[in-house]
């Protein structure tokens, strides 16, 4: 019986995604949206360009456009400062940009999280 359920589940999801997408479909927001998306792929196509080919095209007319998308070299957000710690009783300087360092978790145990804190370089 279990599997008539999941039957009957599943076709009332598809009747409810049908009608969505039937809705969609007449959307004029929707039309406009498609059409322009089918214009820029004809044009790449005309072209030989690739989408990243155009976002270059698109990030040297305005470099808000790229938002650090689509480079490689760069990530979704900034990088983190370089944090410096200097340990007062070895001298050994350590640097880093995140908070799980190695070095910086063996000091926390040792001389506790404050003062392995209070050790950071400006």
């Amino acid at each position: 019986m279990a599997k008539i359920n999941d039957y009957y589940q599943k076709k009332q999801l598809m009747e409810k995604l049908a009608a969505e997408l039937e809705k969609l479909e007449k959307d004029q927001a929707l039309k406009g949206e498609l059409e322009f998306e089918n214009k820029v792929r004809a044009l790449m196509k005309e072209y030989d360009k690739s989408p990243k080919d155009v976002l270059q095209i698109l990030s040297a007319i305005d470099p808000s456009v790229a938002g650090g998308k689509g480079d490689s070299t760069s990530g979704s957000r900034p990088k983190r400062p370089m944090k410096t710690y200097k340990n007062p009783h070895t001298g050994e300087v350590v640097q880093t940009r995140g908070g799980n360092h190695k070095t910086l978790n063996e000091w926390r145990q040792k001389h506790g999280k404050e003062a392995v804190q209070s050790w950071q370089q400006d």
